[in-house]
């Protein structure tokens, strides 16, 4: 297993780092630098806004795990809270991540590292741990990576998941029809993409390979609670926020649900 996870994890730090100057290219990114510079910059949705906005994390420390280019990390300064440690194993994004926080004058820190093998001196003992948007599903090995979480947080620190639904992974939208299923809930093996990842669906050719892990819900939320964290909230929406080819499935007569909100507290 532990070969594996260390082929899986090394083959989706390629993909990633492959996919960042793609990102660095767009008219979006140089937008993005410059509204890091601005009072009161934030990129999170309504729903995590009101999420975040329920938590009172004025001077709260936050490490966020998967930050790719430190924009929600330093997003969370809207909120109150203090953006202390951003971890991603893909320089290339880390990069871009220190740039953003030059423009908002942080004095956030970015670590390199795999999350399943992160340095002796990482910092830890923070107050809110951040875990968003598709960032379980590049996870071979789900209860290690939630120990590892849960010793990043402080005694009474909280976890804030908010994830695209596990649901979402048995359907294809592109498959000439949509809407019917064409993998199991339930399906072991990881999907292997070489395709360059990108945000917003576009097609940018081939890229590295990487692997993609569909878990269920039920495997998430018991690796949590194996971590010793303590479940506050689960809630499921029927919004997506993935990507844009993924908002076909949203307001349908019989709604699926497309995300969710996870909170869960350390003793």
């Amino acid at each position: 297993m532990t070969q594996d996870l260390t082929r899986y994890t090394a083959a989706n730090r390629a993909a990633w780092d492959a996919s960042a100057p793609a990102h660095a290219a767009t008219p979006e990114w140089a937008a993005l630098v410059q509204a890091a510079s601005q009072p009161g910059f934030s990129t999170f949705d309504a729903c995590l806004a009101e999420t975040l906005q329920a938590l009172s994390l004025q001077g709260k420390t936050a490490v966020q795990i998967g930050c790719n280019n430190g924009r929600e990390l330093l997003s969370l300064a809207h909120f109150g809270a203090r953006p202390r440690l951003g971890i991603d194993q893909s320089a290339g994004f880390l990069a871009q991540a220190a740039q953003l926080a030059r423009a908002a004058q942080s004095d956030c820190q970015f670590l390199c590292a795999d999350i399943y093998a992160l340095p002796e001196n990482t910092p830890r003992g923070h107050d809110l741990a951040l875990i968003t948007i598709g960032v379980l599903n590049w996870m071979p090995d789900l209860p290690r990576f939630f120990q590892i979480v849960a010793g990043l947080m402080a005694a009474g620190g909280q976890l804030v998941i908010y994830e695209t639904h596990p649901i979402l992974d048995m359907f294809d939208p592109d498959a000439p029809d949509p809407f019917a299923p064409v993998r199991s809930y339930f399906q072991a093996e990881p999907q292997v993409f070489d395709d360059v990842i990108t945000y917003d669906g576009t097609d940018a050719g081939k890229g590295a390979r990487s692997y993609w892990f569909a878990h269920p819900m039920g495997a998430i939320v018991t690796a949590i609670a194996a971590a010793g964290l303590r479940m506050e909230r689960l809630t499921e929406h029927p919004h997506s926020n993935r990507e844009v080819d993924y908002d076909r499935y949203e307001g349908q007569t019989a709604q699926l649900p497309l995300c969710y909100t996870l909170i869960a507290r350390k003793p």
